[in-house]
């Protein structure tokens, strides 16, 4: 079976995300807009009922010079429980606006694990041109993520045979072999990651964000949040109502979805992606069937295929169905990655498994020397599994792989099967799937893509109908969220608010 997607409280969401990963991005039209206006001020004080917070919300930003632009740390709580006790650093980064800053735009790309020091770096790609003028770009690292303070598991070369592990197994023998894999995963992320395993949450990610609102020194927060970011930018505004500002949340991850509606939800957008790149190649006179269905019978036979017998690469690991599967999922992510993917199967089928095994590597932040720049694959789980949990017996996982696969026939094994690190995992979860309706906070923009593989359409929806004051933002069209990916209708509603806080008429805005 074709497959990836991700998550539970019987599973849980892969996030997307981009965002498991950066999305692409294009270059919007909108390069002056209208002179921004009516941003709010807001509280630099720690919360109410708050004790000993104070240093934190009083601090300084100290900015250097760094290659990713003007570099800083906040120091925050290790345990927010516990603000007197032990602290870390937050990485974080400023591009600074073309012209007169009017304040800080802080963006987080997704995950979870996504940098966002390195996607405030690429402010040119992510905002466009009216917000690169008037606003400085400030990203983060969040707590466990990159360069601030990272969770570590495994050696890179046993990442390798992490990523690359069976995603189908077919009898007991590798159903147990499967589990033992888990739960011997999360114990070295444990082992390796020490106290912080315990601490980095969603709840303990937005915390932090309030403290860098305070240090920022703009007020409310003015925020973009996509894909993953978008659960970090709705717990924000579930703890913080008044101090939310102008916030964009671009492929939803709603906070009340529970581990089954995630996973199948996910396997239902990786399945609709799958189809629409099919069809896509069957009109380019695709080299692998005649039909949608021809095309991706083909692509799962290749996938048995390297479950019983993997293939070279060229060099570095074997291309498994594990990484194969990796791969795939990164193409559906971005439509312009199609061409790239039908080129890499034909590769496959000509016994060359290199350029399938680069998607994968690039899905996972593996470089071609067999070293990992980023660490999304170790903090993924421990964030998503420290947000739900997951009381399943893995014993019995058998038949979550088989709800999720009859509802999404092809990624809804994978799906399954990548999830049971919750089942398994040796950190109790600290939270659990609740609705948010941030009565209080400003207006929210909402914004869903109508076939985006990892963030259902349907979860955008969901969350504007939660928020108490939202407007709902439809882009028609593929791929993994919708600002800054070539469509001048959502680019220019997006800036609007950020620049004015109008909203489009009627709180709800249809882009093609």
């Amino acid at each position: 079976m074709l497959r990836p997607g991700r998550r539970p409280s019987r599973l849980r969401v892969l996030a997307a995300g981009a965002a498991l990963l950066l999305p692409l991005a294009g270059c919007s039209v909108f390069e002056s807009g209208p002179e921004p206006s009516g941003l709010s001020s807001g509280d630099q004080e720690p919360p109410a009922g708050s004790e000993g917070l104070e240093p934190f919300y009083e601090q300084e930003l100290e900015w250097s010079d760094c290659e990713a632009g003007e570099c800083a740390d906040l120091e925050v709580p290790l345990d927010w429980e516990d603000p007197d006790g032990e602290t870390i650093e937050i990485a974080v980064n400023r591009t600074a606006a073309k012209g007169d800053a009017a304040g800080s735009l802080v963006v987080n790309p997704g995950g979870p694990g996504g940098s966002g020091v390195d996607y405030a770096a690429a402010a040119d790609q992510i905002v466009g041109g009216s917000i690169r003028n008037n606003f400085d770009v400030v990203g983060f690292d969040p707590r466990g993520v990159g360069r601030s303070q990272p969770v570590d598991c495994v050696e890179d070369a046993e990442l390798d045979d992490w990523m690359g592990r069976d995603p189908s197994p077919d009898d007991e023998a590798e159903r147990a072999a499967a589990v033992d894999e888990a739960t011997e995963f999360g114990k070295a992320c444990e082992e390796t990651t020490g106290e912080l395993i315990g601490h980095v949450s969603t709840a303990d990610v937005a915390k932090d964000l309030d403290v860098l609102r305070s240090a920022l020194d703009d007020g409310k927060l003015t925020y973009l949040g996509k894909s993953y970011g978008t659960l970090i930018g709705s717990t924000y505004a579930g703890l913080f109502p008044d101090r939310v500002g102008r916030m964009v949340l671009d492929g939803v991850m709603p906070p009340d979805l529970t581990g089954t509606e995630g996973a199948i939800g996910q396997a239902k957008g990786f399945d609709t992606a799958t189809k629409a790149w099919a069809k896509d190649c069957v009109e380019d006179d695709c080299p692998f069937g005649s039909s949608e269905d021809e095309v991706i019978e083909w692509v799962q036979d290749q996938l048995e295929e390297l479950d019983e017998k993997p293939v070279g690469t060229g060099g570095g690991p074997e291309l498994t169905e594990g990484w194969a599967s990796v791969g795939i999922a990164q193409a559906m992510y971005d439509e312009g990655m199609w061409s790239q993917l039908t080129d890499a199967l034909v590769s496959l089928d000509e016994g060359d498994g290199g350029p399938l095994m680069d998607l994968g590597m690039a899905y996972a932040g593996r470089d071609a020397s067999g070293t990992y720049t980023s660490n999304i694959m170790e903090a993924l789980p421990a964030v998503n599994c420290l947000d739900r949990g997951d009381d399943t017996d893995p014993q019995d996982w058998q038949e979550v792989a088989d709800e999720v696969e009859a509802e999404a026939p092809i990624w809804g094994s994978f799906l399954a099967w990548e999830s049971l690190s919750c089942a398994t995992w040796p950190v109790e979860a600290t939270g659990e799937a609740k609705t948010i309706d941030a009565k209080g906070a400003d207006p929210i923009l909402v914004v869903g893509t109508t076939r985006d593989p990892a963030t259902p359409y349907a979860w955008a929806e969901r969350l504007h109908e939660q928020l108490d004051d939202s407007a709902l933002i439809t882009h028609e069209g593929d791929g993994h969220t919708a600002y800054m990916r070539q469509n001048s209708c959502v680019d220019e509603a997006v800036e609007t608010f950020w620049l004015t806080g109008e909203l489009p008429e009627g709180k709800e805005l249809t882009c093609d």
